[in-house]
């Protein structure tokens, strides 16, 4: 004769919340790199913006003896995308960030500024000069790392 053993098929409750605790710790530490991944992305647009600025610029000053410098206030957005033409920029729409540039015959930074880009309360600006240096404000910087 054969003893029939009895068996469990199923997960007792302990268990159910064990996996529940593992599923929310991974969550914990991947949905931060998800939102940094997101900015990053974003911070893109400057730094290519600003890259074509720089470029633009040594063209300029290699036909006309001088860095293009626009009026005071003059900001290019996706409001405005054509105002910097004498250097051939046009901005892209919709850009998330405002480009100005200032400086002299010789000199010129030009400056990215952004709302929030993710859920703090931190501006984005990025700055490049007429050397090449491509960099962030310190302060306004809505990067994670």
């Amino acid at each position: 004769m054969k003893i029939r053993t009895a068996t469990n098929s199923g997960f007792t409750l302990l268990e159910l919340m064990i996996v529940v605790v593992i599923i929310g710790i991974l969550a914990a530490l991947a949905i931060p790199r998800f939102i940094a991944v997101g900015t990053k992305s974003k911070q893109s647009e400057a730094k290519l913006i600003l890259k074509q600025i720089y470029s633009n610029q040594r063209g300029y000053l290699q036909l006309n003896d001088t860095y293009w410098i626009p009026g005071d206030g003059t900001v290019s957005s996706s409001a405005d995308p054509d105002a910097f033409g004498p250097i051939w920029i046009d901005m892209m729409s919709p850009a998330r960030y405002c480009y100005t540039i200032n400086g002299s015959q010789f000199a010129f930074t030009a400056t990215a500024t952004s709302g929030i880009l993710d859920d703090d309360d931190t501006e984005d600006q990025w700055t490049i000069n007429q050397d090449g240096n491509l960099q962030v404000v310190e302060g306004k910087d809505d990067s994670v790392d």
